[in-house]
């Protein structure tokens, strides 16, 4: 059973100010906190269904979580979690802060400039993750890692792919790698020679990419359009742009 003092603490991880003071966050429904059983994240509590608690008992056995495992019903589970359709298991888990990789590092690492959409975030994660990216560094106005939406929208991959915030005109003068960025007057991405190690920056839909990051950008490129939509969703024009790299 979740207690009054649980479901408070519960509640108060979907505010940002809350996760920051407690350095706490929520992983919620079946395939997320399945992946943290994969991961070095230090899960705190499981709330959890018997049946959940049943099915899972190897694993919970395995990762010492006997103990952290809250029995719950499914009721209790849906006026706690922020999903509609989560009725099996919440876990509390402790953040990670994670550093920008370093200039030296090889391969493309995506660097995120106002992206605040937390829905556009997570799935942008989840297309590093299909595309074996391993670092994603944000602007500090960029929506926050561990916000419940961030994290279902990820499927799995914020625990695969490390997430840091920088002020990115800071770091990307620090680099030596070529910078790309993804602009509507830039060149034809299907005619541009790609490096397999870069940075490769997107701008928020509404903004794109700003002045100041904008300035340092020494590659600017496009999606090409053959019909008539005005733009692109930034988590689909990501998606695009690193399969063209890949490729």
């Amino acid at each position: 059973m979740i207690s009054k003092n649980q479901l408070k603490l519960i509640h108060s991880l979907e505010l940002k100010k809350q996760r920051k003071k407690l350095g706490l966050f929520l992983v919620q429904g079946e395939k997320n906190v399945g992946e943290l059983f994969q991961s070095d994240f230090e899960i705190v509590n499981l709330f959890a269904t018997t049946e959940y608690i049943n099915k899972q008992a190897k694993q919970l056995s395995e990762h010492h979580l006997i103990a952290k495992t809250i029995e719950s019903s499914e009721e209790e589970l849906q006026k706690a979690g922020t999903l509609k359709t989560n009725n099996s298991v919440i876990a509390v888990v402790k953040c990670k802060v994670f550093s920008a990789p370093e200039q030296q590092q090889a391969g493309l690492v995506l660097v995120l400039d106002q992206v605040g959409d937390p829905g556009n975030l997570g799935t942008i994660i989840r297309v590093a993750d299909w595309y074996g990216i391993k670092h994603v560094v944000c602007s500090p106005d960029c929506a926050d890692l561990y916000n419940p939406k961030v994290i279902a929208a990820t499927m799995g991959s914020f625990a695969r792919v490390q997430v840091s915030h920088a002020d990115l005109t800071e770091y990307l003068s620090s680099q030596d790698k070529p910078i790309f960025g993804a602009f509507l007057e830039g060149e034809n991405i299907h005619k541009c020679k790609l490096p397999s190690s870069a940075l490769i920056v997107m701008g928020s839909e509404s903004h794109g990419i700003s002045d100041a990051v904008g300035k340092l950008i020494t590659d600017k490129i496009t999606i090409p359009n053959f019909g008539l939509a005005e733009s692109l969703n930034v988590a689909m024009a990501t998606g695009i742009i690193l399969d063209n790299f890949k490729r």
